[in-house]
């Protein structure tokens, strides 16, 4: 008798699983969803990224003028391959310095592969007033793949830094 009654329950119990089709049809929704997503992902990343740079760079410009006015004495900001001096030949994605003088003050970071940060300006000086001696536009942008997103960071004689959003997409 017992033995029958552990049948009666054990059929009474109804188990719950998802079938083979139900598992497909969730990992194919999930697929198509995905593949809308990451477009749009990359878009943003690249979005992100620019800001960042043109974020640092502005920061870097701005930290220059007042050390500058701090220091009374010059300061220097320059494109740098090696993180430590100018050098005229390296890119603003190369990273750039800080130099009070030949002392250095602060360095940045190369910017990711890919990105261009363009000027025809490879080093900028702001004097003891706050003012630079040259003005300056940088573009920054993606070179590869080609991104139809950019900023336009322009500074001004008198140290005011302007940032414009373009869509040219034609990063050179």
């Amino acid at each position: 008798m017992q033995h029958c009654n552990r049948l009666q329950v054990s059929a009474g119990i109804r188990q719950r699983a998802f079938t083979l089709i139900e598992l497909m049809v969730a990992l194919a929704v999930l697929a198509i969803l995905a593949a809308i997503a990451v477009p749009g992902y990359d878009s943003v990343v690249l979005s992100s990224r620019l800001r960042t740079y043109t974020t640092d760079f502005s920061a870097s410009a701005q930290f220059a003028r007042s050390e500058a006015m701090k220091r009374n004495a010059p300061i220097t900001l320059c494109s740098s391959s090696d993180g430590a001096s100018c050098d005229s030949s390296a890119g603003w994605e190369q990273g750039w310095v800080i130099l009070a003088g030949s002392t250095l003050v602060k360095h940045y970071p190369a910017a990711k592969t890919g990105y261009l940060l363009s000027s025809s300006v490879r080093e900028l000086t702001f004097l003891p007033s706050g003012f630079g001696s040259t003005p300056a536009t940088l573009t920054i942008c993606r070179a590869t793949p080609l991104g139809n997103q950019e900023r336009s960071l322009t500074l001004s004689v008198t140290g005011r830094i302007t940032i414009t959003r373009t869509h040219t997409g034609s990063c050179s």
